[in-house]
């Protein structure tokens, strides 16, 4: 992992607007969120469904029209951009969806699919295109002979390399993968995401994975973000998060992780109640209504993000104290 900041968010909000009665409301998908992803890092982003994990994940992409704070790629406000300037950053950003089927268009080949990135960027050489689509098919594992095919002749696992395939095409230097393997059965799962790890090497990938499933993101990532009802709780190196967890809502998320071994023996957080609505979120820490090591100025003070080792960042303002506790 390099020190080289790629992708820099300062205080990115995304609210989604709608009506109810004659009043105007916000859904807070994502609020206020600041963090660096590193160059040849895969940064994991992990919490409940309806955190906000795809929106911000989208949010870096520039897949909606505006939000609120900044999004830097490679020193570049990409919100500020010009279309014609963003389409040229476009090149280095791309996603890989949770749904293989679904993101492939049911009335093109396999072939075209892949292709359809080099034709909208101007490769015009049909030489050109064939020989790197014939290629990105052999690195994700597909033989180039079922280009001719169409999407549902394939099995779940091969249309999600069909979809990293297409991702692969431009040669990007940073890819989304938005619950990526969440679709899969487990033992194609294992498979993608070690041909994860392999295009990682060959193409000097980035990452930001995006999961609700923590033995995933452990497998797979360098960094881990976890993040809670649009805001990120604690970041860390994969080894200290696992290791030393601070957060009360990261501490509960692991002791959830099932242990291969019936032999050994974990105890289980539970949290109570129900996740707070992001339309009207608490007051204070958004995590002091299911906090098992709640204070009484949890509810009126919102936690800062702070650094409490060299690299751990939690908002938390007694989690060494909670840290220390097992």
């Amino acid at each position: 992992m390099s020190d080289k900041v790629l992708l820099h968010l300062e205080n990115v909000k995304k609210y989604f607007e709608f009506k109810e009665g004659f009043a105007t409301r916000y859904v807070k998908a994502v609020d206020g969120i600041t963090m660096d992803i590193f160059e040849d890092e895969t940064l994991g982003l992990v919490g409940e469904s309806g955190c906000g994990k795809s929106t911000l994940g989208r949010a870096t992409l520039r897949l909606y029209d505006s939000i609120q704070g900044n999004v830097t790629f490679q020193g570049q406000d990409i919100y500020q951009l010009k279309n014609a300037d963003m389409i040229k950053v476009r090149r280095d950003m791309q996603i890989v969806f949770q749904d293989p089927l679904a993101s492939l268009n049911p009335r093109k080949r396999i072939f075209q699919i892949i292709e359809e990135p080099l034709v909208f960027h101007g490769v015009k050489d049909r030489t050109e295109r064939r020989t790197r689509v014939e290629e990105a098919m052999r690195n994700v594992g597909l033989d180039p002979a079922v280009g001719s095919r169409y999407p549902h002749e394939f099995s779940g696992g091969q249309q999600q390399r069909v979809g990293i395939a297409r991702a692969l095409i431009l040669k990007p230097k940073y890819i989304v993968c938005d619950e990526a393997v969440s679709a899969l059965d487990v033992s194609v799962q294992a498979q993608v995401l070690n041909l994860f790890e392999e295009l990682k090497t060959t193409y000097g990938l980035t990452y930001l994975f995006i999961s609700h499933n923590l033995s995933v993101i452990k497998h797979t990532c360098d960094r881990i973000a976890v993040m809670y009802l649009g805001r990120i709780v604690e970041l860390a190196p994969k080894a200290e998060l696992f290791e030393n967890p601070l957060h009360p809502y990261t501490r509960a998320l692991i002791s959830a992780i099932p242990l291969p071994d019936p032999t050994q023996k974990r105890k289980r957080i539970l949290l109570e109640g129900d996740i707070p609505s992001p339309v009207n979120p608490p007051s204070g820490c958004a995590f002091h209504t299911r906090c098992f090591e709640c204070r009484e100025a949890c509810g009126k003070n919102e936690p800062v993000m702070r650094e409490v080792t060299p690299g751990h960042f939690v908002a938390c303002p007694y989690a060494e104290i909670m840290g220390t506790r097992t």
